[in-house]
């Protein structure tokens, strides 16, 4: 038993490989499309001359802008597979982010976000989803804990960088390394990474192949496993997984990229304020193992309902302002932080499984991204509306109780061929046919 328990959080043979490239992507998408947005947003409206809200709400167009463009990646995806989307996008964000640091102008800048985001993104969630749903369809819960550090670790290793290479170099110079960086990532991904666990000469999950024929659904399904576009739109059950694991990316996006400014407002300086985001970055490293290691063991519904409620209430203390309230917000955060990435991906792999899930990626998480994205409008728009991201955090706190009514309502395997007998397979094969 002791023995099982081990092998589901920490065997998986030469998936530590894809773990940690798609690790890596994340650090470069929250990086670059998130987390800098503390320190180059700003410094890109000085330069420009204009207000930071301005800057702040290209954000949220570079999002609405790239759901179209996640839906041709989507489609690019199914096509060629995820090893050389993953590059094509890499590159992509790279040009973007260096794009972002010599904009001359507001329109350059948002051109260039927009690439950096539809670049990054794709690469995250569009092929690091179907990385990780081929080769961990049953143990997505724990990958997604390991593959969200790279959320955490560009929070605690990114910020810092960047804020000290833009007060050294200025924002033009600053952004060169970074995207340098991820075109690297770009390269060594294309040699190195394979679509599936067959291709490595193992199964899914790294099980033995008894375990693979007895546990797993293992007949064809075609490359789609029967799904079209206008048959994931009329089911509620489609729409409910995007809206509810969109919804906490929606919240952390309002936390996370304005955390240096909100704690500002709190009177910490901006040191102090990049210190505590570099701490909390450490401890959410293991919040994010913490939640994904919850999802593995208690499913992914009640895990996102736990996490829902523990964001809420961190958040309604937040607002109080009094100063021990903000840093016991700070230490529940820490343990959040990074949690409503995992979800993006074990939320609509439990409910629609492997089978076919690079077509309900392509389609879904366009849907996901353009809920995460308001959170850059609430935040610009606040801030330009008040002078103060107090009631961004207000906002954040009743999505996420509304993120967890909604979840309350999700059927966790209910489209998961990996999860049904043999007959109930076939049956819902059918089924699915007559649609």
């Amino acid at each position: 038993m002791k023995q099982k328990k081990k092998s589901e959080l920490f065997g998986f043979g030469k998936g530590w490989g894809t773990i940690v490239f798609c690790l890596l992507m994340f650090w470069f998408y929250a990086g670059m499309v998130n987390d800098s947005s503390n320190i180059v947003a700003p410094a890109v409206a000085e330069k420009l001359g204009i207000p930071a809200g301005s800057v702040l709400n290209m954000g949220t167009v570079a999002a609405m802008i790239g759901v179209i463009f996640f839906f041709v990646m989507g489609a690019v995806n199914r096509k060629i597979g995820p090893r050389v989307t993953s590059f094509i996008c890499l590159i992509l964000a790279g040009a973007g982010y260096f794009g972002m640091g010599h904009a001359n102008s507001l329109f350059v800048y948002a051109f260039s976000l927009c690439v950096c985001t539809i670049g990054a993104m794709s690469a995250g969630y569009i092929a690091g989803g179907a990385f990780v749903t081929q080769w961990f369809p049953k143990k997505k819960g724990i990958v997604m804990g390991y593959t969200t550090m790279g959320h955490n670790m560009a929070t605690g290793f990114f910020v810092p960088l960047i804020t000290f290479l833009v007060a050294r170099l200025g924002v033009t110079n600053a952004v060169v390394i970074p995207a340098v960086l991820v075109i690297v990532l770009a390269l060594a991904g294309l040699l190195l990474m394979r679509n599936t666990p067959q291709e490595r000469g193992i199964n899914p999950d790294n099980v033995s192949d008894e375990e693979y024929q007895k546990e797993y659904f293992i007949e064809e399904t075609g490359k789609d496993g029967g799904w079209t576009v206008k048959k994931l739109f009329r089911l509620k059950g489609f729409w409910m997984v995007a809206v509810a694991s969109g919804g906490f990316q929606f919240v952390s996006t309002i936390i996370i990229t304005q955390l240096v400014v909100r704690n500002m407002e709190l009177g910490f300086s901006q040191i102090q304020a990049t210190t505590i985001m570099t701490v909390l970055a450490f401890a959410g490293i293991f919040g994010s193992w913490l939640i994904g290691a919850m999802d593995q063991k208690l499913g992914t519904k009640k895990t996102m309902i736990f996490f829902g409620i523990w964001y809420a209430a961190a958040l309604f203390i937040e607002v109080t302002e009094v100063k021990a309230c903000v840093y016991i917000f700070l230490v529940m955060f820490a343990l959040a932080l990074g949690g409503s990435a995992n979800f993006t991906t074990s939320l609509p792999a439990a409910v629609f499984g492997r089978h076919g899930f690079e077509k309900v990626n392509s389609v879904l998480f366009p849907i996901q991204a353009l809920v995460s994205s308001l959170g850059f409008c609430v935040n610009g728009n606040v801030l330009n509306a008040t002078g103060s991201l107090r009631m961004s955090y207000v906002i954040a706190g009743i999505a996420s109780l509304l993120v967890v009514v909604l979840v309350l309502f999700i059927k966790e395997h209910q489209y998961n061929r990996d999860f049904m007998t043999e007959a109930e397979a076939e049956a819902f094969t059918k089924k699915l046919e007559k649609m």
